[in-house]
């Protein structure tokens, strides 16, 4: 049977190991694809792959597991073994990674208790949906002959909370349920987090996060080891090779040289896992945000994190020169040629229907009428735009209108016409409108851009999404709506032969065909704002505040033949043709949100 220990050093099969790692999201990448990013890292000299695991792809609804297409972890870590690389497992029910609300689904907001805590209520649906991922995991283990040789109990604890009873009960409920491979946490490398967020006493292995100064951070990690008597290998479980980036933000860079050297620095000391080596896409409305202050940042939704690989998964000049060094330090290991995938361009593609959304509401939307608005959480959705309708009476020559509590962006209009854009911290602003009729129909229009990932605010009010409160005119709440969700998870059938209306949201549907199918990039800069599928597939957000201004499209989206690309548009810019070209286009338009 095959081991992998921990003592002084990594063993595995009773043989020191020194684990050269990079982290690939199986959720990140199509599903054709994992065989060439798998591929690529191997051809690196690395031995080994990680990934997290987020919960809320699996149970994106209460009760209902998927382990199908891009979410097949099975399949995903199957075929790094069949490449030759060992797993390391990050299957916490928190994993941030510029995620979705940390990877927890966001039905858990309408339950009462604490996230990431010791509630016994919180843990409870831990255990419903470890029984079932486990299962699927730990047939794999190393124990079992399987490539996973590590997995983690809590993703970045020891900045969030000082919960050990928490930690505790993840590590007893996954040995409970067959996990037997070492576990580990993983933290900043200073005292207060890692005092915080370990279980050195349990026998779990602290790691460390960092993108610079290795040997500063692992001569505190090793301090920390020592404080406790204990002798372990050192291990960066996240370098950070590059950066996220976030909507009317210039993209994050970092130089090959700088990254190299410290690269070089930690692997002279110890163990590494690159963060990211294929960064992908954060495809449908899986995009995360940062906390910053009253505002949220939300991360655009290419990852591509500036790693060895760009988000398509091809080599950059990263790579090469990480795998040159990787050789002049360990001549021994076995290096290949990496695969380069091609790209197309296809130019002009004109537009073939467009239908406004107020037209298709029934057909796309089941209405629930309601008495007061209600949140996103609460009619059922998790993710995407709900659309709000009612009818107002005019009582004064110029009304007063106000959104109270809402998130994130909302667009307000009176019998068709745009009358208010705004955004977050701005909601809740005085609308004035001077109405023409008696009665008037006010449409809003909220988008979800994207829960925090990280930090405090997991359980702030603003995780709820939608109108939480109301909508007043005057001094008081606004009765009888009707609210229409746009989740966009289910194949869209619309009619094409309803109006369209200029400067409303609205559908632009484009048809072509393929013979040569290759992975390409949908030009967005003539649009303003929305969500592109492609053959039915939800490939992400565009927006053209930046710096991002297109979209990828793997090819494993694509047809051979007839191909249908619909834009969901809420801004009223569009253009009556699409392009598509063989690399990404950047260009910050504004560099303030609303």
């Amino acid at each position: 049977m095959a081991t992998f220990e921990i003592k002084e050093e990594f063993m595995l099969n009773g043989e020191p190991f020194k684990i050269l790692s990079g982290a690939i999201h199986y959720f990140r990448v199509h599903p054709s694809d994992w065989s060439h990013s798998l591929h690529n890292l191997k051809a690196l000299g690395f031995n080994t792959v990680e990934t997290y695991v987020p919960w809320n792809i699996h149970e994106a609804n209460e009760g209902e597991f998927r382990f199908d297409g891009i979410r097949d972890l099975v399949s995903f870590m199957r075929e790094a073994e069949k490449i030759g690389l060992y797993v390391i497992l990050r299957p916490t029910p928190y994993i941030c990674a510029e995620w979705e609300f940390g990877g927890l689904p966001a039905w858990l907001l309408n339950k009462d208790m604490r996230i990431r805590s010791s509630d016994p209520k919180f843990l409870a649906y831990v255990r419903k949906y470890y029984e079932v991922l486990m299962a699927q995991v730990t047939p794999l283990q190393i124990t079992n002959g399987g490539p996973i040789i590590m997995m983690q109990i809590e993703n970045e604890y020891g900045s969030y909370g000082e919960d050990k009873d928490y930690l505790r009960s993840i590590k007893e409920l996954m040995e409970e349920l067959g996990v037997d491979v070492p576990l580990f946490t993983s933290d900043g490398s200073w005292l207060a987090t890692l005092a915080a967020g370990s279980m050195v006493e349990e026998g779990v292995l602290p790691t460390g996060n960092f993108g610079s100064r290795g040997k500063e951070n692992f001569a505190a990690l090793k301090d920390f080891h020592q404080s406790y008597g204990k002798k372990w290998p050192l291990m960066c479980m996240e370098f950070w090779d590059g950066w996220f980036n976030r909507w009317a933000e210039p993209i994050v860079t970092r130089e090959t040289d700088e990254l190299v050297d410290a690269l070089r620095e930690v692997l002279e000391l110890g163990s590494v896992n690159l963060y990211m080596f294929h960064g992908g896409t954060n495809f449908g409305f899986m995009n995360g945000s940062s906390a910053r202050g009253t505002l949220d940042l939300p991360q655009i939704t290419s990852y591509d994190y500036g790693a060895p690989l760009d988000e398509q998964g091809n080599p950059t000049e990263k790579y090469y020169a990480i795998k040159e060094m990787v050789h002049e330090l360990f001549p021994d290991l076995v290096q290949m040629d990496p695969i380069v995938k091609e790209t197309m361009e296809i130019l002009d593609v004109p537009l073939a229907n467009k239908v406004s959304l107020v037209e298709v509401l029934d057909d796309i939307s089941k209405k629930l009428v309601t008495k007061y608005p209600q949140p996103m959480e609460k009619v059922g959705q998790n993710y995407g735009y709900l659309f709000y309708r009612t009818k107002i009476r005019r009582e004064a020559e110029k009304e007063h209108y106000r959104i109270i509590d809402a998130r994130d962006r909302a667009k307000m209009y009176i019998n068709g016409e745009l009358i208010a854009t705004q955004y977050q911290e701005k909601i809740g602003e005085s609308i004035y409108f001077e109405p023409k009729e008696a009665i008037n129909q006010m449409d809003i229009l909220i988008e979800n851009m994207g829960r925090v990932n990280y930090g405090h605010k997991l359980l702030a009010d603003t995780q709820r999404k939608g109108i939480r409160q109301g909508v007043m005119t005057d001094l008081h709440f606004i009765l009888d709506w009707e609210q229409y969700s746009l989740p966009f998870d289910q194949p869209l059938t619309l009619d094409y032969s309803k109006d369209w209306h200029e400067g409303q949201p609205a559908f632009y549907q484009f048809e072509f065909e393929i013979e040569q199918l290759e992975d390409t990039f949908i030009n967005l800069q003539a649009f303003g704002k929305g969500i592109v599928l492609v053959n039915g597939n939800h490939i992400g957000r565009f927006w053209n505040k930046g710096a991002t201004q297109s979209l990828y499209i793997p090819k494993g989206f694509l047809n051979k033949g007839a191909n249908e690309v619909v834009i969901f548009e809420t801004e009223g810019v569009h253009s009556e043709t699409i392009s598509f070209t063989k690399a990404p286009i950047f260009d910050l338009v504004e560099t303030t949100l609303h």
